[in-house]
Formats: C-alpha cells, structure tokens, sequence
C-alpha cells in the first residue's frame, strides 16, 4: 500500500498502527533521509551521500534518486508481509517509476490510502505543535501540551516554534503538496486503487476508519 495525504494529516501515525496490525515492512523516505543526515560517510549508499548533499545545500532531492533510494531498500518492498510506502511516490513520474520497480520484483500495488482534512484544521495542528532546542523532541500546545508551559517534558530545554510551522510556512507547504502530490490521488483513483479516508478526529477514530476499509478491500 501507498499513504498520500498532506502534512498535518498523521499519516505517519496511521502508517505505525498499520505496520503493527497487519504486520507489513513500512518504509517511510523521510525517516530514511533524518537518518542518513547524522549516520557516518562510510555508512551510506553513493545514493545516500548524493541524498544529503543536496539536501545540505537546500536543494530538493531529484526524482531519480529519490527512486533509487527506494529501489536499495527491496527486501522492505518484497516482505511477504506486504509493504506499506509513506512519503513515496510523491509525483505522477515516482508513481510511474515505482510501478516499473514493481513489476521487476514480481510485486504488485493493492490499495492506496488518501487522507484528507480541511485545511484550516491542518494549519490548527500544525501551528500548534512545538519542538525542543536540546532534544528536538516534539510537544504540542493543544493535543500534547508540555507539563510546564515552554518547557521541553524530556530535558527541560527551551521549546520553541519553528519557522515552517508558522501559519504562512504551512500555507506554503500546502499549496506545494496540492501542485506536486495531490495529482497522484487522480492516477490513483484511474487505477481503481484509491481508498479515501478522512483524517477528522483522533488518531485511533482515524485507524479505525482505516482498519474498516483496509479489511473491506483484502478480507
């Protein structure tokens, strides 16, 4: 399966109660590429430092390496579990591209999960949430507020909002996600492979109307 849905929606939350139920490898390309910006040199791919160059130098990370990087994670996407893709594809093109990766490994795509949530409530969440300047961990103001006001509940170190989870940072962001993912939902549903779910409420409401429609498709 595939998740899409803008930031804020909790798909990566969705994607941990997913893994967990159905027991599926979930391969989530931004935890990979948090990863490789503190892992050692010799550690990473070619892929991988081509990856974090860019990145380090504010450029977007091209289609092809993006593909690449999914590609050397085969033994995730060939789990006889299933597999569970989040933050990838994230352009018609990667779509494309991971349709042909597929098809090499003899694995085919079933279903692809499209969370949806009006965006007032996206920038509500978002706005809210604050991060530490030691620990970098995160709270937020409404849904996780800290036990003292300002202060990190890990180590007490000063949290503080940052820049893109300003109100127009989040805008940005959104309308970015429209132009560029919000096109696969389109392709997706061409396919008969798309399953719409709203992201309203909390997130076991959330995984609950996932569970329901997930075992609807394959049970």
């Amino acid at each position: 399966m595939v998740l899409l849905g803008a930031p804020g929606v909790g798909k990566g939350t969705q994607a941990e109660h997913l893994s967990k139920k159905y027991k599926c490898c979930q391969l989530s390309t931004g935890d990979v590429f948090r990863a490789a910006k503190s892992a050692s040199s010799d550690a990473m791919t070619e892929t991988m430092r081509e990856a974090v160059e860019r990145m380090k130098q504010g450029k977007l990370v091209s289609d092809e390496t993006v593909v690449q990087i999914v590609r050397e994670r085969y033994d995730c996407l060939t789990c006889g579990y299933g597999f569970l893709l989040d933050g990838f594809p994230r352009t018609v093109d990667q779509a494309k591209a991971l349709e042909d990766m597929l098809a090499e490994l003899g694995v085919s795509l079933d279903a692809v999960l499209n969370y949806t949530l009006d965006t007032d409530e996206v920038i509500r969440r978002l706005s809210g949430r604050r991060t530490c300047r030691a620990c970098k961990a995160t709270a937020h103001v409404i849904f996780n507020p800290p036990q003292v006001e300002g202060m990190c509940d890990k180590c007490g170190g000063e949290l503080y909002q940052r820049d893109d989870d300003q109100p127009d940072a989040i805008r940005v962001r959104l309308k970015a996600y429209e132009d560029s993912t919000a096109p696969l939902a389109d392709y997706y549903d061409r396919k008969g492979l798309l399953i719409n779910i709203s992201a309203e409420g909390s997130p076991d409401t959330v995984f609950g109307r996932t569970e329901t429609l997930v075992d609807k498709r394959f049970f």
